[in-house]
């Protein structure tokens, strides 16, 4: 027998859309998005609203709640990337999340090693096992946020996360955002065959 739920609606008194949604869409994947101002100072952001938006051509998506220095540097310069957000990188993910001024990179401010991409300007997360370079294919203003679609022009992998040819998960040990202060660890894996 079906149990009675709550009937919420975003706007009446005491419902905050914001936190309904993050404690029930989960777990989400995280977006560590690495950017350059035109000035070409650094930027490095988690964002939890991130998916693959394409497959052909490769086009991955994150959302800007608010106008951030991500959103800002990538319509500025057309371009960013995303490291994995690793579990062996959760503190320095957490700490790069902090409203910094615009004027800070996160990464030199945190002693996080960045690398060089191949294709695009904006470095990588030097110990993430992978990362993915992009260039802004359009932006989609939405309500108070921006989804931004970045198409993949290149991407990084280290091989020591790789099984078969193909990234393991295991290895790639994925975070997730949660709810709250929450966050979720890679999680157990089970396969169940596609139907036919």
């Amino acid at each position: 027998m079906a149990r009675d739920h709550l009937a919420l609606r975003p706007g009446d008194e005491g419902v905050n859309a914001y936190r309904w949604l993050t404690g029930l869409v989960v777990p989400r994947p995280i977006a560590w998005v690495s950017s350059l101002s035109a000035a070409g100072v650094g930027n490095l952001a988690p964002h939890s609203f991130f998916t693959v938006a394409s497959a052909e051509p490769p086009i991955v998506q994150f959302t800007s709640v608010g106008a951030k220095d991500t959103l800002r540097n990538v319509l500025e310069t057309g371009e960013f990337t995303v490291s994995l957000a690793s579990r062996p990188l959760l503190e320095e993910i957490n700490a790069s999340s902090a409203a910094y001024d615009a004027g800070v990179d996160e990464a030199r401010a945190l002693d996080i090693e960045m690398a060089p991409s191949v294709t695009v300007a904006p470095p990588r997360v030097a110990a993430s096992p992978a990362s993915l370079e992009c260039r802004l294919e359009r932006t989609v203003p939405v309500g108070d946020s921006t989804i931004v679609l970045g198409e993949v022009v290149a991407l990084t992998v280290d091989p020591e996360v790789l099984v078969d040819g193909r990234p393991a998960l295991d290895r790639l040990a994925p975070l997730s955002r949660l709810g709250g202060d929450e966050w979720g660890l890679p999680p157990e894996v089970v396969r169940v065959r596609r139907p036919r």
